[in-house]
């Protein structure tokens, strides 16, 4: 047990299957605030989309937001990745949630007073986007550095994906009821509370900047430009991970974005309606939340090939609509995907803080990020109009036979199947050079 641990006995003792991880006073304060403020986050798209619809506005205005917190993402995230290398990640993730609570704060007293007009919006939600940019690739680098002892990450970032899925489905229940009950201006005053709880977290932590962050006083003369060579050149030669983000970015354009614009659809005509619907996406939260508890206190040895084996569940829910099976069978079919993107996720967040040095790290995940997400727009865009050629069940079908022939190659990939927890960061082959590479520009 750790100092910290033995600190806060009364913790132990009360849940006392809890992670060790949970005894380390830096990750427990980040971990609280970061909880919170993803149930604000989850809860405000829902307040934006009922403003917008309350507004006059319609399926178009709708779009033209939802684009508007998209974009920035997309666009401002390698940069985001370079400023987190330079600076430290927590400096730039404390910028971003001020920015996100000021945001949230302005949009949600033009709401209150009946002042908010569709050009406001889209200019406050792209603000919005621009501090998630922001913030996403300093995510990934912090986590290491708030945790001790390195077999400990596999449970934070389980811990962390565990925040994600219970956001996902308390935080739409929650606004769903405050909007009706107050109004959308009362969900985003809230979201500004939870950002600001978030930075007054990261505000308290202790954790000391590793890499090229504590190297970023002010003594890096590289451009932005070389910066993001290094980080490019870091993503490209390791081969697992330029290959695990291929796949993530197929799935997203051939399998999810498919799935979440023709399942509604589809639940509409033979299913049920919006009920069922609910309930499918419900369900998929609670399996995601169950596959994270099942991770706690797990490590396996071959990390990614746990992980890719974890995606053939994705295929589930799209065969299952494909083929018309009743209710039942879609839901257990969810059940199953959620368990597979949480244990997925943890074990993938972990693998990549174990091999990437931390100096590149941030931008490394930028570039993971943006090749994992950038096709989804496209897979949202397309997947109405092939469906009107070709039916609903054909993209579907294919969606899924698609993942599992996907998730077989990937297994076929000796640096994926052969990547090992235990072991040396410095004795990754691939990565040796372009590593001193990036480590020399600081």
């Amino acid at each position: 047990m750790t100092g910290e641990t033995k600190r806060f006995p009364a913790l132990r003792r009360r849940l006392p299957g809890c992670p060790a991880v949970l005894g380390e006073r830096d990750f427990r304060w980040f971990f609280v605030g970061y909880a919170t403020s993803l149930v604000g986050s989850s809860m405000a798209p829902v307040a934006v989309a009922f403003a917008v619809l309350g507004g006059g506005g319609g399926g178009t205005e709708l779009g033209w937001v939802m684009a508007a917190r998209i974009l920035p993402i997309v666009l401002v995230m390698l940069f985001g990745g370079v400023v987190a290398d330079r600076l430290g990640s927590r400096r730039v993730m404390l910028a971003a949630e001020v920015l996100r609570c000021a945001v949230q704060g302005v949009f949600a007293a033009l709401l209150l007073a009946g002042h908010a007009r569709l050009w406001a919006m889209v200019a406050l939600v792209a603000l919005w986007g621009l501090g998630e940019g922001m913030f996403l690739p300093s995510l990934g680098a912090l986590v290491p550095t708030l945790v001790r002892r390195e077999e400990r990450l596999p449970d934070a970032n389980t811990l962390l994906g565990l925040a994600r899925s219970v956001s996902t489905v308390a935080g739409p229940a929650l606004a769903g009821v405050i909007t009706a009950g107050y109004g959308p201006g009362a969900v985003l005053a809230i979201d500004a509370v939870t950002y600001g709880v978030g930075a007054l977290a990261l505000a308290r932590l202790s954790a000391a900047p590793r890499g090229a962050a504590a190297a970023g006083e002010g003594d890096r003369e590289d451009s932005v430009l070389a910066d993001l060579r290094n980080g490019w050149s870091a993503f490209r030669s390791r081969r697992w991970l330029w290959v695990t983000t291929v796949q993530m970015g197929l799935f997203n354009l051939l399998v999810w974005a498919p799935f979440l614009v023709l399942g509604p659809l589809t639940a509409q005509r033979e299913l049920g309606g919006a009920r069922a619907w609910g309930l499918v996406m419900g369900v998929y939260g609670v399996g995601a939340v169950l596959g994270g508890l099942l991770m706690l206190g797990r490590r396996p040895g071959r990390p990614l090939a746990v992980a890719t084996v974890a995606t053939l569940g994705w295929a589930l829910p799209s065969a299952s609509l494909a083929a018309g099976l009743p209710l039942g069978w879609t839901v257990a079919a969810a059940s199953v995907a959620g368990a597979g993107s949480a244990v997925c996720g943890s074990l993938y967040e972990s693998t990549l803080q174990r091999w990437v040095p931390a100096e590149v790290l941030a931008r490394v995940t930028a570039f993971g990020g943006l090749g994992a997400f950038a096709l989804g727009p496209l897979g949202l865009a397309a997947a109405g109009p092939l469906a009107d050629r070709v039916g609903s069940a054909a993209v579907l079908a294919f969606g899924a036979g698609w993942q599992l022939l996907a998730a077989a190659a990937v297994l076929a990939v000796r640096a994926v199947r052969r990547r090992a927890w235990e072991g040396e960061p410095a004795a990754d082959a691939e990565a040796v050079a372009p590593a001193r590479s990036a480590a020399g520009a600081g």
